[in-house]
């Protein structure tokens, strides 16, 4: 039977384990201090992962083959013993006072069962010259600092109650990439559900130096899009072939005119939509 009292913290990764080492650094210590338990889901056999896992005192659970990591929250939130379960992702780093945040949050709004925090981007190292007038293409949720109620909220910083979680059903293991999280809160918002933004609970999104750069946050961005098209397609929300092309136009106009390395990274967004598109022609 799942304990009420307790909190559980689950944590999808794959082959990352020096992101999974920050996240659990941050992380452990609060779960310790409040006896939480910590679940890690190795999306496929990685000895590494599961090393960083056990050193942090964190339960490790393995999917192999690989599944995606929608399957890796459906297998720790299985697994769990604890009400509410907490999402997050592999690269966030939370910090001091986090978890206590959210759960005060939590029980703050007992008539809420869906609730999520901010997530702030943090690029290390040197990262392209930008603007500021775009933001940075890895996921990033700041809805201002009062507790509302709100439309969205994502996994990399969530909280959900069993009770949702057993009445909705399951993260659907069809999707990777853009959506993921979306489609389970748009069936539970489609069965009358309420979710809710924590301003105090919030985490730091991370990209190391080595995935700061231009060429790799081009390449996310890229991947990014594809996965952002197919979901538009599954919502029947997608653009026209034209509107896409517009889209990459004006990437390319912001990059010259503003000396923006994040145009580049903007376009290769909508590269990777462009791409997806022209697939779509030849099903």
């Amino acid at each position: 039977m799942p304990d009420s009292s307790r909190v559980s913290i689950v944590i999808p990764t794959r082959s990352r384990p020096e992101y999974l080492d920050v996240a659990l650094a941050s992380i452990a210590p609060q779960a310790a201090a409040l006896d939480a338990e910590v679940i890690v889901v190795g999306d496929g056999a990685d000895p590494r992962t599961e090393g960083v896992a056990r050193r942090h005192a964190a339960q490790y659970l393995e999917l192999d083959p690989p599944r995606g990591a929608n399957a890796a929250r459906n297998a720790g939130v299985a697994a769990a013993n604890g009400d509410p379960i907490v999402l997050v992702d592999d690269d966030v780093e939370a910090p001091r006072g986090w978890l206590d945040a959210l759960l005060a949050g939590v029980r703050g709004a007992p008539d809420r069962e869906v609730f999520g925090g901010p997530i702030l981007a943090r690029l290390e190292g040197r990262s392209p010259r930008a603007c500021g007038r775009e933001p940075v293409l890895i996921t990033t949720l700041d809805l201002g600092a009062a507790d509302h109620d709100v439309p969205f909220v994502w996994s990399a910083n969530m909280a959900i109650r069993r009770a949702a979680l057993d009445r909705i059903g399951p993260f659907d293991e069809s999707i990777h990439g853009r959506g993921e999280e979306e489609d389970w809160e748009l069936r539970y918002r489609g069965a009358g559900g309420h979710i809710r933004y924590l301003a105090r609970a919030g985490v730091h999104h991370r990209r190391a130096p080595a995935d700061s750069t231009l060429s790799a946050l081009a390449r996310g961005a890229y991947r990014l899009g594809r996965t952002a098209r197919r979901n538009d397609l599954r919502k029947g929300t997608h653009p026209r072939l034209r509107a896409e092309l517009r889209a990459l136009a004006g990437c390319g106009w912001h990059t010259v005119r503003y000396r923006c390395a994040n145009g580049i990274v903007m376009g290769a967004e909508t590269a990777g939509r462009l791409r997806e598109a022209l697939s779509e022609r030849h099903r």
